[in-house]
């Protein structure tokens, strides 16, 4: 049994969230994307923890479902921001949280509102540092988890070139072998963290970190195995090995399309690959003030290994691109307009899911529902043959699957796709 997962995403009570995130709404599109197990989000703030205690019921071994309703499950997680000095530096790095029940959940939450306001965002800001926040997660229970959020990040991520360190045990000291996973982040890829040492003690986990409902499972974790509860994704995450439910790949984003892969400024049109940015000695060539420097350039910078390194036993990934954004492209109209997603819900209908669609079906079954020319798409998407346009300092890059020949020879074809 294969089961998908996405453990990080943010509640309505988060900054800059849609009001659509709520239970019944990531309840739903959790189906529709073909999600067995989502992560709550925002299990700090004390309003989304008291609905998720009235609204959910426990099905197994810390995990949860919406009463009423079947099929998906809920584990409770949560993001937080530490923001300390170490080592004569700022720092602000970004956790997922993950608690095995309610009580402990509650329990870790009245030592964290020691050090910030709980109340304000669904990912509070807080005033500790990492070593003491992994003795106040760790001491009131061994079954939680920590996990560095988006870990390459520039602003917050723990490897990140603005406020991040350049190892595990840099940032958590004694408690550096407590940390055993590590988010990827979408401007960074599994391949790109295996070239730097501590991305290879780690496991790889990723997850969408969703602002919205449509958006969950842009990234995700894929388990297979016979029994399904809190414990078990536990061990699948702590050893590489595991008995019964094992972690046998990723669903990432294209890294290109993140909005921190390459260096620049956002505010200057300035965009540069590491070697341009050496270049110019890390300066932007239009305001002179030092650049963003993205996830690439600092993978660059930490890594032991050349580009293309896998290591032995490593859990391979898969990089797909959300089927709303396929059916942009090839229909070429907006993603949020009706008719597409009246094309989108056809195909799920067909598929039941959008994972199914994206990884499963079969090209001919798609060309039948959708037409050739999203078949061709969904097979370029899946053997990676796409054109990437990369982000960088905020801005999210692009990922589109045809370039300007190809559809103009797709055009004087003739290929067909009804929409």
């Amino acid at each position: 049994m294969k089961i998908i997962a996405d453990f990080h995403l943010h509640s309505k009570y988060s900054r800059a969230t849609s009001q659509q995130m709520n239970l019944e709404k990531l309840n739903e599109w959790a189906k529709i994307k073909g999600i067995k197990i989502l992560g709550t989000g925002d299990c700090t703030h004390p309003e989304w923890l008291k609905e998720l205690k009235e609204k959910l019921e426990p099905v197994e071994a810390g995990l949860f479902k919406l009463k009423k309703s079947n099929g998906v499950f809920f584990v409770l997680t949560g993001e937080i921001s530490c923001v300390f000095f170490k080592g004569g530096k700022l720092r602000k790095v970004h956790f997922i949280l993950f608690f095995p029940s309610f009580e402990i959940c509650e329990r870790v939450n009245k030592y964290l509102s020691l050090y910030g306001s709980l109340n304000q965002d669904g990912r509070p800001t807080l005033n500790l540092e990492a070593k003491e926040l992994a003795k106040i997660i760790l001491n009131n229970s061994k079954d939680s988890l920590i996990v560095p959020a988006h870990i390459m990040t520039p602003w917050f991520g723990l490897f990140g070139s603005k406020s991040g360190f350049d190892s595990i045990k840099e940032c958590f000291e004694e408690w550096s072998e407590s940390i055993f996973a590590g988010e990827t982040g979408l401007s960074a890829s599994p391949d790109m963290l295996w070239r730097v040492p501590d991305g290879r003690k780690i496991t790889l986990l990723s997850n969408s970190d969703a602002h919205s409902p449509e958006k969950i499972g842009r990234e995700a974790n894929v388990f297979e195995g016979k029994k399904i509860n809190y414990f078990e994704i536990l061990e699948a995450i702590k050893n590489k090995n595991p008995q019964n439910l094992k972690l046998i790949f990723t669903i990432e984003f294209y890294p290109e399309e993140g909005k921190y892969h390459y260096d620049g400024h956002r505010n200057c049109n300035i965009r540069f690959s590491p070697k341009e940015t050496k270049k110019y000695g890390g300066l932007c060539p239009v305001c002179k003030k030092p650049l963003t420097v993205g996830v690439l350039h600092r993978v660059e910078l930490l890594a032991d290994q050349p580009e293309g390194f896998v290591p032995e036993g490593e859990i391979p990934f898969k990089s797909l691109v959300p089927l709303k954004e396929i059916l942009s492209e090839v229909f070429q109209m907006s993603s949020n307009s009706d008719k597409l997603h009246k094309e989108y819900l056809k195909l799920i209908k067909e598929f039941e899911n959008e994972f199914n669609v994206l990884l499963n079906a079969q090209v001919k079954e798609i060309e039948k529902i959708s037409g050739e020319k999203l078949a061709i798409a969904i097979e370029k998407m899946r053997t990676g043959k796409v054109i990437k346009e990369p982000g960088y300092d905020g801005v999210y890059g692009k990922i589109k699957i045809f370039g300007e020949k190809e559809n103009q020879k797709i055009k004087k074809q003739g290929l067909l796709f009804d929409c």
